[in-house]
């Protein structure tokens, strides 16, 4: 078997899914209408709708989910008695953060260094345009083999589980018999790979009171409960000096028996600086895909300018954390929310909020559809053969799918390899890798549907 048509057939169109991937980029389709305007979201959902048409996809729809937004559905017939593939990807983003700090406009895609850049290139608007890829490269070489259906999600990075909630009272529309979710990345650039784990995520707000309103410093500084001072100490209480998490009964000891994560490596791609260590125990592969991480993601606070001298009345967090395979989710929210509640000082109120949550994952490896894909990647990366990592982030939607279709192979493959530096500033995209993971793609599907013959 050669890959030569197929691989030139996506060379050619290379050209159209800069194109494609640009228009895209170009919406700012952050899934937070108290950041960017709903409107953006809706355009973005007609445009997938729109490509999928254009690929004669039938029955295509913007699916109305439980949490505000929308995700687009089609469904493409493959021959009589072929296997049907579901792929995934979503055409939400993550805000850009601070846009002055981009070094060219983050919804204006970007050619430079030899990467594409802009938010959403790699995490996942250029996971559609790759899937838009293999179907074009197969249907110029013989037709698409197998059934498709495409569902592109509309708030996956919100944490909000509208598509989850969608899919389980619709059980029948995602049904297939392999699902490609085409959200997650090689393990650098050129190294084929596939996703084996996912860490799960809970996603808390909490708040301290201690006061009934702000005070002077000076008048009553010493003596008077700041609410900040609290939330420092209280957020201070969920690692230990090594920055290891501690959250009262959650496990931190698994370890990770796959592939290894050089430390030199995930220096530089994480671009520590120099100087600065790095936190945990462990393996690096232990630290990021086998054990629990907490994060503070945000907190209310006064600004630097313009701060009085005052003591807070109330101060505000928001806490992320990662929960690895073996745990879960649920029990780890408990955990935390307790741990929160039972660490705060002095005696300050607390109240704690949930606003997101999804379990982790993992694939079984071992299972027919991974033989295909694993030749299908020894024939666009030549000389590579397939690997499979973690991956410390969450696809809430895996634990879902493998629920209500329990004898679907699940396959996680995609765009973001360190160097995307998706949720950061400058995310990038190579386009080489969506070249040659469209070109992937197609051949596997090519394989599978072989493989569904005998």
């Amino acid at each position: 078997m050669t890959a030569r048509p197929i691989s030139e057939t996506v060379a050619s169109l290379m050209p159209r899914a800069k194109t494609e991937l640009a228009e895209l980029v170009a919406f700012r389709s952050v899934a937070d209408p108290a950041q960017f305007p709903r409107s953006e979201c809706e355009a973005a959902a007609r445009w997938v709708a729109d490509a999928l048409r254009a690929e004669d996809f039938q029955d295509v729809a913007l699916l109305d989910t439980p949490d505000g937004t929308q995700s687009v559905y089609g469904f493409l017939p493959g021959p009589a008695g072929a296997p049907t593939v579901l792929l995934y990807a979503h055409y939400d983003v993550q805000p850009p953060l601070d846009e002055s700090a981009w070094l060219s406009p983050p919804f204006e895609l970007t050619e430079r260094d030899g990467r594409w850049f802009g938010r959403g290139a790699a995490d996942c608007k250029g996971g559609f345009i790759m899937h838009l890829l293999a179907l074009r490269a197969l249907k110029a070489n013989g037709g698409v083999p197998v059934s498709v259906k495409v569902i592109a999600e509309g708030s996956e990075e919100q944490g909000t589980g509208g598509l989850e909630r969608y899919a389980e009272a619709h059980p029948d529309l995602l049904a297939a018999d392999t699902i490609v979710i085409g959200d997650t990345g090689n393990f650098r650039v050129g190294l084929p790979t596939v996703t084996a784990t996912l860490r799960g995520m809970t996603m808390l707000r909490v708040q301290l009171d201690t006061l009934e309103g702000n005070l002077h410093s000076g008048q009553f500084g010493g003596a008077a409960p700041d609410a900040l001072a609290a939330m420092i100490q209280l957020l201070a209480s969920l690692r230990a000096e090594d920055g290891t998490t501690t959250v009262d009964g959650l496990a931190t000891d698994a370890e990770w028996d796959g592939l290894q994560y050089p430390e030199g490596e995930f220096r530089t791609d994480a671009k520590v600086l120099d100087g600065v260590g790095l936190i945990g125990t462990g393996t690096v592969a232990d630290r990021i895909w086998a054990r629990p991480a907490v994060t503070v993601i945000g907190i209310d606070c006064p600004p630097v300018v313009g701060a009085t001298p005052s003591l807070q009345a109330s101060a505000r967090a928001q806490i992320s954390l990662r929960v690895p395979p073996g745990q879960d989710a649920a029990e780890a929210t408990k955990l935390l929310t307790a741990h929160l509640e039972s660490h705060a000082p002095w005696g300050a109120r607390v109240s704690v909020e949930q606003v997101g949550q999804g379990q982790p994952f993992r694939a079984d490896v071992t299972s027919p559809a991974y033989t295909s894909m694993a030749e299908a990647m020894r024939l666009a990366y030549p000389g590579e053969e397939m690997q499979a990592s973690g991956m410390g982030g969450s696809i809430p939607l895996c634990n879902t799918l493998a629920a209500l279709y329990p004898q679907a192979e699940i396959l996680l493959i995609g765009l973001s390899e360190p160097e995307a530096q998706i949720h950061a500033v400058n995310e990038s995209v190579s386009p080489e890798e969506l070249e040659r993971l469209s070109v992937t793609e197609a051949l596997f599907l090519r394989n599978y549907a072989e493989s569904k013959k005998g």
